[in-house]
């Protein structure tokens, strides 16, 4: 992992300002004489920037994202807790931890740190810009932020707009957190338990009732307890409790909620998605139910110079993460 330190006073689109600005990165492959070969990678709501660890079977030596041939880069979205800074970084006007003073950020916020970081890398233009679930969000608005600057767009599992559905998750998972009896102590370990709530909520919009039926149902019929389903959940919610801060989460699901291509630009999302000019790969999963196909399906029918395909999965909005063979084929070919 790298860092970049920007230490001039950073404005964010609600006009609050950071005094400085660390963004942690990860790089693959080397940058070509003709600086044409760049693949940036956004992430989505808990990952980081190791885009190969969990972008597996689509990064990587010999897979379709090849750091023999691009350059590929992924980085830290802002307010996350993998080294770029969020409510875990100190203030400096208070010598403290942020905590629950950080201030609200949106997608062009994450987007503008990332064009920054873009211009410490002396990158003129990006090949493809890619990116799933939230990851899609910053694509999108990146690619109306710098059209110049992207030249192609690959958007899977995502949207123009957070939908209510979104909201209305995220806001149920933000109940969760502020449930927890600890939330908004000056502390790292504030919220775990509402975040571990959270996490289990959230999972049930990126799974669906076919997989979990297929995957966790229990076989012993005279079972009383410790079902295998709440096992998972339990699991699942410990994992990101053990990665992961509350306090970000709980600001990144806000950031979500502010997901609106149109704002500021247009009466309409449709407006907007029909000045982006780049030829656009959009991928839906067919069981998706947090960012279903009629969400690319719309996106489709408005990009001018777009492809649309479907992947028949069963996992879910997890589909994007999971099926790779499926991605790989459909890039491939549209490449």
């Amino acid at each position: 992992m790298k860092q970049f330190h920007y230490e001039t006073p950073f404005t964010l689109e609600t006009g609050d300002i950071l005094p400085s600005l660390t963004i942690s990165y990860h790089t693959y492959g080397t940058l070509n004489d003709t600086k044409n070969n760049v693949i940036w990678i956004c992430h989505a709501l808990t990952a980081n920037s190791d885009v190969a660890d969990w972008w597996k079977g689509i990064v990587g030596k010999g897979l379709i994202f090849d750091p023999e041939k691009h350059f590929i880069v992924c980085a830290n979205i802002l307010a996350s807790t993998y080294g770029t800074t969020g409510p875990l970084s100190i203030n400096t006007a208070t010598g403290h931890p942020y905590y629950n003073t950080f201030p609200f950020i949106t997608i062009r916020d994450m987007v503008q740190a990332n064009m920054l970081l873009r211009q410490h890398l002396q990158i003129e233009h990006i090949y493809l810009l890619a990116g799933g679930s939230m990851g899609g969000y910053q694509a999108m608005e990146w690619a109306v932020m710098e059209k110049d600057t992207i030249q192609n767009l690959f958007l899977i599992a995502t949207s123009p707009t957070e939908s209510a559905w979104g909201i209305a998750v995220h806001a149920a998972q933000r109940l969760a957190i502020e449930a927890d009896v600890t939330w908004n102590e000056p502390h790292a370990h504030a919220g775990l338990r509402g975040l571990k709530a959270a996490r289990a909520i959230g999972l049930l919009s990126y799974r669906n009732y076919s997989i979990l039926k297929e995957k966790q149902s229990d076989t012993d019929t005279d079972k009383l307890d410790d079902y295998k389903a709440a096992s998972y959940i339990n699991y699942q919610g410990n994992k990101l409790v053990n990665r992961f801060n509350a306090y970000s989460y709980w600001i990144l699901t806000k950031a979500m909620d502010s997901h609106h291509l149109a704002r500021g630009r247009a009466k309409t999302v449709e407006e907007v998605l029909q000045q982006i000019h780049q030829p656009t790969l959009i991928i839906g999963i067919s069981s998706d139910i947090l960012c279903p196909v009629i969400e690319q399906e719309h996106m489709a029918e408005n990009i001018p110079n777009s492809t649309f395909v479907i992947i028949d999965s069963p996992y879910g909005h997890d589909g994007f993460i999971v099926e790779v063979k499926e991605i790989t084929a459909i890039v491939k070919r549209w490449l």
